[in-house]
């Protein structure tokens, strides 16, 4: 089951990036490509996090995760030119420490 959450997540990830990419490399119309690099990419993100979350040792990273989570979709929804549309980068900000944060440390 962890491998079959891993594997979500990572495709989840790169779909992702991949969405970022095509924003900024302008491979289709302007409409398409925000649309991909500021709303697709971010639920991806959303998902990704939310998929994720169950896998962090720590119940208080996992919370936290799960807010990133809300914080990137409901972003995602949120018009552009909105006050509130940096919650989907305080979301992404966030399940990036967290992810780092829970890592394992080597010794």
């Amino acid at each position: 089951m962890m491998n079959q959450q891993q594997s979500l997540q990572g495709i989840l990830s790169i779909a992702a990036i991949i969405c970022m990419a095509v924003g900024w490399f302008n491979l289709f119309s302007p409409e398409i490509n925000e649309l991909l690099s500021r709303k697709v990419f971010y639920v991806l993100i959303g998902a990704s996090f939310f998929v994720q979350a169950p896998l962090l040792s720590n119940k208080n990273f996992m919370y936290g995760m799960y807010a990133a989570a809300a914080l990137c979709v409901i972003g995602a929804f949120l018009p552009a030119d909105s006050k509130l549309s940096m919650l989907k980068t305080i979301g992404l900000l966030g399940g990036i420490i967290i992810s780092f944060t829970n890592r394992p440390r080597r010794s």
